[in-house]
């Protein structure tokens, strides 16, 4: 049995996560999918403040109070940059990471460096797209009723994720057993910014050919790849 912490990316929240959950949890491993700070379910909590850094150091508290060890961390799109900090402040606890098309900035960057496209909702702490909109991109590769599903539940996300450097003080020198999956039809992060972070690190490449949701459009083979490494 393998333990996972599964992040999500922005306009997200756990519940992206609920066909591998399910797939994982089948097979007899530990699974963990938390809604992050000011996402999802925990919208009522945006504020000022929230951070990948606090993000992250949420999830690191939580492997400290659930006593969870050999840990395989899996981020998708802005959970990437969580996953990343995640391993470095808690790195006696991880026992592999995954970046399933991920965001993976250098210390310093930021996510509009990278996805420079603004979302069209926004406020003084949070952003995000559309319900129209986000169900137009996810037809694109899946059917329409689950697209119609997964549109309903985005939401916004906090805008100091995008607008922030990142910190990482260590992590992309130190060693990792990596993997990273690159999403073929998605425009954002792109195949060039994760060869930089497969290159790097060093890591095993996997390709699937399918949009910015693999956990929704072709969640047995993310599993699979998840599972394999």
């Amino acid at each position: 049995m393998a333990t996972f912490v599964l992040i999500h990316g922005a306009y997200q929240g756990g519940w992206i996560w609920s066909p591998v959950t399910e797939q994982l949890r089948s097979q007899g491993h530990r699974v963990y999918a938390p809604s992050l700070d000011g996402c999802a379910e925990r919208a009522a909590q945006v504020r000022p403040g929230i951070t990948t850094e606090t993000h992250a150091q949420e999830l690191v508290d939580l492997l400290r109070y659930e006593d969870l060890d050999e840990v395989i961390l899996v981020g998708t799109s802005s959970g990437g940059m969580v996953l990343a900090r995640i391993a470095e402040l808690a790195r006696e606890r991880v026992r592999r990471i995954v970046f399933a098309d991920a965001l993976a900035l250098f210390d310093g960057e930021k996510i509009r460096d990278i996805v420079t496209a603004p979302a069209e909702v926004s406020n003084d702490v949070a952003t995000g797209p559309t319900q129209e909109r986000m169900a137009t991109t996810l037809q694109a590769s899946m059917d329409a009723e689950l697209a119609a599903w997964a549109a309903e539940r985005f939401g916004l996300h906090p805008s100091a994720i995008f607008n922030q450097p990142v910190v990482l003080d260590a992590f992309w020198e130190q060693s990792w057993d990596a993997s990273v999956i690159w999403c073929r039809q998605a425009p954002n992060p792109g195949e060039a910014h994760q060869r930089r972070c497969a290159e790097t690190l060093g890591a095993r490449w996997h390709e699937l050919d399918t949009g910015h949701y693999p956990m929704l459009s072709t969640p047995d083979e993310l599993t699979r790849l998840i599972l394999d490494g």
